[in-house]
């Protein structure tokens, strides 16, 4: 458990340090102007009979400012700490229906993303059953799935909104097929990687048992395509997240994670756009965990491990 959990310890430690240490910098300018306002001390002048009182001035001035760094309403940086409690605020503090909850925010965000990655997965799974059974599927779909990942999601998103919005799909369906979009490349690149792993010892072996090809694939191929098909699970669910925050934004969302990152970004809340991202990551986090546990109970079922 040490070696399991002390590096990650360092790590987060030191992006803490790194974090906190970026404050002052990136704050110091909006904290001396508060400063300057509220009265706390006065720039010096330069008068040279004044120097010494005015240096000192300077000093507290500054050590107010840095102090403040850590707790300015709108920063350009929020602290930690800050993002810490605001996220504290708006998950156990409010009620879970409530539009300010960032409970009530990532389910909508979070269902978006499973029907997509739904879709996306089962879209890769029979795709990628194809290319490696039909070898016309394989000249042809697989250039166009490459194709299609080098066409920038911000670009296509709002294209799908509004077709979809046109027909009359409103709500969860057009961040999902947004989603999908991201999810099933993957998918599809490591089931074809994994369909085509079994030694080609072993294909020979099936076919001197007089295996059908529907037996060569339950038996053999999808079998040792289990851990390449996880693999790309784990990219493809984070992935479809990332879509699903990406088919909020062009609507002007008032529900989900990216409709807070709107509302921050109109207003200048940066806490608020800070707090909604360390969501979306720790939600990320969560769902490729949940396929890590999903990936160790199969595959010790299987007799995989």
């Amino acid at each position: 458990m040490r070696r399991s959990f002390l590096p990650i310890v360092v790590v987060i430690a030191g992006l803490l340090a790194i974090w906190y240490a970026a404050v002052v910098p990136m704050n110091i300018k909006i904290a001396l102007t508060a400063a300057e306002r509220s009265g706390i001390a006065v720039t010096p002048v330069g008068a040279k009979e004044r120097r010494d009182r005015s240096a000192m001035l300077l000093v507290v001035q500054n050590s107010f400012a840095i102090k403040d760094t850590f707790a300015l309403e709108r920063p350009r940086l929020p602290a930690p700490h800050q993002v810490a409690t605001e996220l504290w605020n708006s998950t156990v503090n409010k009620k879970i229906t409530s539009k300010r909850s960032l409970v009530f925010h990532g389910w909508i965000t979070l269902s978006s993303t499973l029907l997509g990655f739904a879709i996306g997965t089962g879209l890769g799974i029979l795709l990628a059953i194809g290319i490696v059974y039909n070898r016309a599927m394989d000249m042809s779909v697989m250039p166009w799935a490459i194709a299609s990942q080098t066409i920038p999601i911000l670009a296509i998103a709002p294209m799908i909104i509004v077709v979809f919005n046109s027909v009359g799909l409103q709500g969860i369906f057009p961040k999902a097929i947004i989603s999908a979009y991201l999810s099933f490349f993957p998918v599809v690149v490591g089931m074809v990687k994994g369909l085509r792993s079994p030694d080609q010892m072993h294909l020979d072996l099936l076919k001197t048992y007089n295996a059908s090809s529907m037996e060569g694939f339950w038996k053999l191929r999808l079998p040792s395509s289990m851990p390449f098909l996880f693999a790309s699970l784990k990219i493809g669910i984070a992935a479809s997240l990332v879509g699903a925050i990406v088919g909020e934004l062009p609507t002007g969302a008032v529900r989900g994670l990216g409709a807070r990152l709107l509302s921050g970004s109109y207003y200048g809340q940066t806490i608020q756009i800070w707090s909604a991202l360390l969501a979306a990551a720790l939600l990320a986090a969560s769902l490729v965990a949940l396929i890590g546990l999903v990936q160790r109970l199969t595959l010790n079922r299987m007799g995989m491990s």
